[in-house]
């Protein structure tokens, strides 16, 4: 007999007042930990290794930033904003992770996907304030002040919105937007730290995750196809906008620029060669091959002395100011238009941090705080947002690229940003003649990763098919509804699978193993032997209150017997005897009527006394599953069927003796609960 230990009760009134004082309570040693683990740069940059990792880390952050530069100044395509807004979230991202994050190998900055559904917001603003979306609107100067648009934008805005400048024009509102939208997602990451709401990230599974990025990856390829062939189409909003944007691409098909489409072709025979090149012989490469930015400086001078705007009417980038905008507060007004949209963006932002800080920290045997991680990208978020910036996110790229190039500390997220900064402060203004074909050809090249996820799905869907239809179906709603929706249809739809999975569960009648005392599915395993009079069966699943009704079909299907059924057709002859011998002469039962009324009686053959639940894969049972468990002992009792329990955990035993179900006393439960299905086997065998 196994005896159950006695735990003391602990006082949790009195256990929450420590934890308080303990919280609340302000001395210098822990003023001084708690800035040390705000700012984790305190604690391991005086122990850097200066010989050991500075070329290491000058190395990745030089080819980070390299790598950075054009693929900030492309996803602002993505994002719906000028190229310097991009520059700046690169440069204060690198900035802000250096001093708060705690992995060393993420690259934080501008991400594709959330360039994108923060461009669906901006889009979608501007719409409702009455702003065209056309990309050809007339540029800023390159002044600095960013504040210049054309007269007909700048009416509508005043029409449409009241309480903001009135010289602010669409560029200016758009990334007002933007930077609201940013404030508010950093704003609930840091909440969601403050309230440890890190198990949120728990419910987006890998399925989900893939399925997003396959379907946003899809997104962000139609919307790039009008700048690779030079047309000018509405920018689609809403649902269904992957849909409206390719009608619409193949009804203006016809006015497609061939200056762009050439373009656009070489561009992506070469970036995507040169990737090929160098996945295949990236163990002879010290370090990637800065392909997107060689083929910017040649595409910007080719572009310039071709003079291909002038001459072919080809989309250039236009004039991108050097140095830095004055800091400006969010607009509040702002936040409340953008408050739900910033909810889906700061969880995907931190999801995506925080998997690859884990990931990267397994790999090279070093561990992260998830929670400081919210912290860091919360206020990566933050912060940049007073200085014209927008959302950010680790991303997978640029990470392995920074620990193929010898990456050891934060260190190098500092040096790419210095070569951002020099962008900004002398470079930027030579990026004025680069088309946008370019740009969309870098982005289109980057998301070879994502839909490559096409090819892996028969292998997906014979590792488990399930996580298959969830990959699928947040991919779908994802590229053809919204990437809003698409995760939140991802996550809704994947705990349902859960749940069904909980409703029908599998279950087995259980057969011996020869000469020993275990016991498995005779319809799985071969050569077991069934045990005479005795059921065995098993429930891969908790018991409670969804699948309380499979559970007792199952049961009864399995063992070929309703104890309700065959309990009302007892009754029913027995009914039917009694009308039968009041009308007979009881002188004439003789033996062969006795055999006869007998059959009447019981008309079906019971051919088990003993029923064994084995409980092994019931984690929990509710008070409708500690119902239902009564329910069955009550009604095999009435056939006079035993039944009893093997294998169950303490936490179900517990529930089970607070509903009554070993009697008040549970005086009975040695003869109904049994630590193993053979000792409960043995006890049913040796009943009378």
């Amino acid at each position: 007999l196994m005896e159950r230990k006695t735990h003391v009760k602990i006082n949790r009134k009195e256990v929450m007042l420590a934890k308080l004082r303990k919280t609340c309570s302000c001395t210098p040693q822990k003023l001084k930990n708690f800035i040390m683990d705000f700012f984790p740069v305190l604690r391991w940059l005086p122990k850097y290794h200066c010989k050991e990792y500075i070329w290491g880390d000058i190395m990745s952050g030089l080819v980070i930033g390299i790598i950075l530069v054009p693929q900030a100044i492309a996803y602002s395509l993505l994002a719906g904003l000028k190229p310097i807004y991009s520059l700046y979230t690169s440069f204060f991202a690198n900035i802000i992770y250096f001093l708060m994050g705690t992995s060393r190998h993420v690259s934080v900055g501008i991400f594709s996907l959330i360039s994108l559904m923060v461009g669906q917001v901006v889009d979608r603003e501007l719409l409702l304030a009455g702003f065209d979306l056309n990309d050809d609107a007339p540029p800023a100067l390159g002044d600095g002040s960013l504040q210049n648009d054309s007269l007909s934008n700048t009416t509508a805005f005043n029409l449409t919105i009241a309480g903001i400048n009135a010289e602010c024009g669409k560029e200016c509102y758009a990334i007002g937007i933007a930077t609201a939208l940013t404030f508010v997602a950093g704003v609930y990451q840091v909440l969601m730290g403050i309230f440890r709401l890190g198990f949120i990230s728990m419910y987006l599974s890998e399925s989900v995750l893939d399925g997003f990025a396959t379907g946003a990856s899809l997104t962000i390829l139609t919307a790039q196809v009008k700048y690779l062939i030079g047309i000018k189409i509405p920018r689609s909003q809403g649902h269904g906008m992957l849909v409206i944007t390719w009608i619409n691409i193949f009804r203006n098909i016809s006015q497609a620029n061939f200056c762009d489409v050439i373009t656009s072709a070489i561009c992506i025979a070469v970036l995507v060669t040169a990737k090929e090149l160098g996945d295949r012989y990236k163990h002879k490469l010290k370090f990637p091959l800065p392909t997107e930015l060689v083929v910017i400086v040649v595409a910007t001078l080719v572009s310039h002395y071709g003079k291909l705007n002038e001459v072919y009417a080809s989309s250039v980038s236009g004039a991108i100011p050097t140095g830095f905008i004055p800091p400006k507060v969010p607009q509040f007004n702002l936040m409340l238009r953008v408050a739900v949209d910033a909810l889906p963006l700061a969880i995907v932002s931190f999801v995506f941090t925080v998997s690859l800080s884990e990931m990267f920290a397994k790999k090279y045997a070093y561990t992260i705080r998830a929670n400081q991680e919210m912290f860091a990208v919360g206020f990566c978020n933050i912060i940049p947002s007073f200085f014209h910036s927008f959302a950010t996110s680790a991303a997978l790229a640029k990470t392995l690229v920074k620990t193929s190039t010898g990456c050891q500390t934060q260190v190098s997220g500092v040096i790419s940003a210095m070569v951002v900064l020099l962008v900004l402060l002398f470079l930027a203004p030579l990026f004025y003649s680069l088309q946008k074909c370019v740009l969309a050809c870098i982005i289109i090249v980057s998301l070879r990763g994502a839909l490559r996820k096409f090819k892996d799905v028969p292998a997906r869907y014979h590792v488990n098919k399930v996580d298959t239809l969830v990959w699928v179906v947040t991919m779908s709603a994802s590229a053809l509804v919204s990437t809003e929706i698409g995760l939140l249809v991802g996550i809704v739809f994947s705990m349902l699978c859960i749940v069904v999975r909980t409703q029908r569960p599998r279950t087995a009648l259980l057969g011996q193993i020869q000469d020993t005392g275990f016991y498995e599915d005779d319809l799985e395993y071969e050569n077991l032997s069934t045990v005479p009079k005795v059921k065995i069966f098993r429930f891969e699943a908790p018991l409670y209150y969804a699948n309380r009704n499979y559970f007792l079909k199952s049961l009864y299907r399995l063992t070929n017997l309703d104890p309700n059924v065959e309990a009302a057709r007892r009754k029913k002859y027995e009914k039917k005897e009694k009308q039968h011998l009041k009308k007979e002469n009881h002188r004439t039962a003789n033996g062969v009527s006795i055999k006869e009324t007998t059959l009447q009686l019981v008309p079906k053959k019971i051919d088990f006394q003993a029923l064994v639940l084995d409980c092994s894969s019931i984690s929990f049972v509710d008070t409708t599953g500690v119902n239902t468990l009564k329910e069955i002992l009550k009604d095999y009792k009435n056939l006079n069927i035993s039944v009893l329990l093997a294998c169950c955990n303490p936490s179900v035993i517990d529930s089970l003796k607070r509903g009554g179900y070993f009697g008040k006393d549970c005086g009975s439960t040695q003869e109904m609960l049994f630590y193993s299905i053979h000792n409960a086997v043995l006890f049913a065998k040796d009943q009378k």
